[in-house]
């Protein structure tokens, strides 16, 4: 399990801008208006070959009246209790301010690495100036300018010498494969017909199911671990401390499994929510596989309906429609079996590794009669693929001139590997590198 990271400070001191050059992607809202943020981000990045997650907090602002900035606070203080590491910002233009120092008050009673990150840092005078922050008490500080990545460096370095070593799950060995979903779709119902025990507590109020939770299953051949997580609610939705945990676990049995079984209410349709989780595990290259629940209850069904259904979810989740669509009935008992014999599959295609002198003979005839097209006058040649040693399956294809390689083709060729080697339910990342 990766380690995590949480980024806090005062309002507006640059925290989501130094969020999104870490994770190198434009997540969270980056606004001149104190506050944008008024929850957390999650995001993963690495750093010479050391990955951690990453949390992108609201403005702390310790007694204030408003309702954001304590709820934001709640969040803030629940990251900081969720966090290996702590990287504290603040803004050499402003100074050290009485809510800078409340916050490196509340710091150091924290048993946790803290780092100081002087933001705003752009040119010598400013340099100078950071020195006051040695008041704060939290020792060495690193100026850094997060809109252009001056300094952020030295502060990844210390950061990841600081962050305490991961121990290795016992049974790391086994498929990890998390049920998620918004609350009150079945997962937990889910879990207790697979194993035939009532294991976790379902009631049909949403969000019973506070943590994440492992299940190991041996049965009919398969074995692996499960995991139960609380259900992802939409964040304006999510008011009470504890849902803040429970989503934050839910997020991290999302980066830690092998394969999502993202379990969804037939009668509630696959929802903007289930779209993110379905989004979320992609990002992190997981499997996945659809199951949707309650279908018994789905009124006038007709011959086509569940066609229709799955051609629905389908168009929803284009371009990566290549996943298997289950519909269960956790009630009934209808293809639950079926929904585990389809994560298994999906587990193996994940894992799958395909000899590089079959990859070849199979893919660079296809590309020879369906090559690139040309650009500005010039030609592309693939010479050479192989598949990557990673986890999930990326594949490296060489050529003259990768640069002129458009995603459009791109998406092509992993067509033309998902029709030759199964891939269902599994992530594919196509990659051009110069010969």
């Amino acid at each position: 399990m990766s380690n995590i990271v949480a980024i806090v400070g005062r309002p507006n001191v640059g925290k989501s801008t130094f969020f999104n050059r870490l994770i190198q992607r434009r997540e969270a809202i980056v606004d001149s208006v104190s506050g944008v943020t008024r929850d957390r981000h999650y995001g993963k990045s690495d750093w010479n070959g050391r990955k951690f997650s990453l949390i992108d907090t609201g403005g702390y602002v310790i007694g204030s009246d408003d309702i954001f900035e304590s709820e934001i606070d709640k969040q803030v203080e629940l990251a900081i209790d969720e966090a290996d590491a702590i990287i504290f910002m603040v803004d050499v233009e402003s100074g050290v301010t009485p809510m800078d120092e409340d916050v490196a008050k509340l710091l150091r009673k924290v048993d946790k690495p803290i780092l100081l990150a002087v933001n705003k840092v752009d040119n010598n005078k400013r340099l100078e100036n950071a020195v006051e922050f040695y008041s704060l008490g939290l020792g060495e500080y690193f100026p850094i300018a997060s809109t252009n990545g001056s300094g952020t460096g030295d502060l990844l370095d210390a950061l990841i010498e600081a962050l305490p070593e991961q121990e290795a799950d016992e049974e790391s060995e086994l498929p990890r494969f998390a049920v998620v979903g918004r609350p009150n779709a079945g997962k937990s119902s889910f879990i207790n017909a697979l194993i035939g025990e009532e294991r976790y507590i379902v009631t049909d109020i949403a969000g019973t199911t506070r943590d994440s939770m492992d299940t190991k299953y041996n049965r009919f051949g398969f074995e692996f671990n499960l995991v139960d997580t609380a259900g992802i609610r939409r964040k304006s939705k999510v008011k009470e401390n504890l849902e803040f945990y429970s989503v934050m676990r839910s997020v991290r049995a999302i980066e830690n499994c092998d394969v999502c079984l993202i379990v969804l209410d037939a009668t509630r349709g696959f929802d903007g929510q289930v779209q993110n989780i379905f989004w979320l595990a992609e990002r992190n290259r997981k499997g996945i596989v659809i199951l949707v629940n309650k279908w018994d209850l789905v009124e006038d069904k007709e011959t086509n309906t569940m066609k229709e259904y799955e051609a629905m979810i389908r168009k929803e989740i284009e371009p990566f429609t290549d996943v298997p669509i289950v519909f269960i009935s956790v009630l009934t008992k209808q293809r639950i079996f079926k929904a585990i014999e389809t994560a298994v599959k999906v587990y193996e295609n994940r894992s799958k590794k395909i000899k590089t002198r079959e990859l070849n003979d199979v893919m660079l005839p296809i590309l020879e009669h369906t090559p690139p097209p040309a650009y500005k006058g010039k030609y592309v040649k693939i010479k050479f693929c192989t598949q990557l040693p990673t986890p999930q399956p990326q594949f490296a294809f060489f050529c003259n001139l990768p640069q002129y390689v458009r995603d459009p083709y791109k998406r092509f060729v992993e067509n033309k590997l998902r029709e030759n080697f199964d891939f269902n339910g599994v992530p594919v990342a196509v990659y051009f590198r110069k010969k």
